[in-house]
């Protein structure tokens, strides 16, 4: 099972983002039907996330220190790239909606900023991609290039 971050539970459809007292509808398959590959609006989909930062100068070593902190607590991060005054995170976010995975990319930043001692830094460039999308773009020779080496690396 794949550990939920603190608040992305609710934005994910979870009891959270109901009413009190109101119940999930439940959903049956009759014997011998076969499921014809409509996905329930509310099931989790994969998102490749693409964040921005930058901001004043910071210490390399500094930077690079809070990359991998900020790796070590969260381990969806596939690659982080960085400078001394910005850097780019990339990793694959499971949610319902782009929205949903655009609104967890924005608070990622600053809700981690003080544990991992990231750079007082703002976001300054998102992308959101689907699973689809971003396979395309790598077979057309278009898109990132695969998160490889996995890890925190200089530009």
């Amino acid at each position: 099972m794949r550990p939920v971050r603190q608040g992305a539970a609710a934005s994910r459809g979870g009891a959270g983002s109901r009413a009190a007292g109101e119940e999930r509808a439940l959903a049956s398959v009759a014997a011998g039907d076969r499921f014809r590959g409509e996905e329930p609006a509310d099931t989790p989909r994969l998102w490749h996330v693409t964040l921005s930062v930058s901001g004043k100068e910071a210490p390399l070593e500094e930077v690079r220190r809070a990359l991998e902190q900020l790796a070590h607590d969260h381990p969806f991060l596939l690659t982080s790239r960085y400078a001394v005054d910005h850097a780019e995170i990339r990793y694959w976010e499971e949610a319902r909606d782009l929205h949903d995975a655009a609104a967890v990319a924005l608070r990622l930043w600053g809700e981690h900023r003080q544990t991992a001692g990231l750079p007082p830094w703002e976001i300054v460039g998102l992308e959101v991609i689907d699973r689809a999308t971003y396979h395309q773009r790598i077979a057309e020779g278009n898109g990132p290039r695969p998160a490889s080496p996995v890890g925190v690396h200089p530009f």
